[in-house]
């Protein structure tokens, strides 16, 4: 077997003041897919379809349909607002397939859970987007995989202050499930977590 390229994340987590929710997916997918500098870089991933429509009520109001990528600054300014952080569970990886499927990537070397929440004091609630990201949160912590949907119980090393590990749908479009269904998950949890939505209220 050939030597693979061992690949370290691009970007370092983000943390806004006050991060009260991490969502964690697995790793980003190769800079030829990117539209952004940014975590859920792809434009046929729906993370940002989805947070525009739960938040906004318009799956595009996040994404510039003319220049085709997604708008950044509006995007860090609701996730400053919100209080949510983005991070993702591998930060060493290898692409066994060479491609971004997590199927094929082996995670090399975790990201440091405990030192990421030890900068997020108010932070007692991570979601993963996807069933890997899922299960290397689950070795982690020492948690068992919890349904989609449900979140599995564990306290924060730092404090010992309780910690809830979500298990949310895949935003990728091979996961067999419609945005809007997708959609209801993500904003139930939402609303567990104490984060405001603004469901319905753009005119765009």
């Amino acid at each position: 077997m050939k030597n693979i390229e061992i690949e370290r994340h691009p970007w370092p987590p983000y943390l806004p003041e006050g991060t009260k929710l991490l969502i964690m997916g697995t790793f980003p997918p190769q800079p030829k897919r990117w539209s952004m500098d940014f975590f859920y870089p792809n434009v046929i991933n729906d993370f940002w379809r989805m947070i525009g429509l739960i938040f906004f009520g318009n799956k595009d109001a996040l994404y510039d349909t003319s220049a085709k990528k997604f708008k950044l600054d509006e995007i860090r300014a609701l996730l400053n607002n919100l209080g949510i952080g983005l991070g993702d569970t591998g930060l060493e990886v290898r692409r066994l397939a060479g491609n971004a499927s997590d199927k094929f990537l082996e995670i090399v070397t975790p990201i440091p859970l405990w030192e990421t929440l030890a900068k997020i004091p108010e932070c007692h609630d991570i979601a993963s987007t996807g069933e890997k990201a899922a299960a290397v949160l689950a070795e982690i912590t020492g948690t068992k995989i919890p349904k989609v949907g449900s979140y599995a119980s564990s306290v924060r090393a730092d404090d010992g202050s309780e910690l809830r590990i979500w298990r949310m749908p895949s935003t990728s479009r091979a996961y067999p499930l419609a945005l809007e269904k997708k959609a209801e998950y993500y904003s139930q949890m939402f609303k567990y977590v104490g984060i405001k939505m603004m469901l319905h209220n753009s005119t765009d």
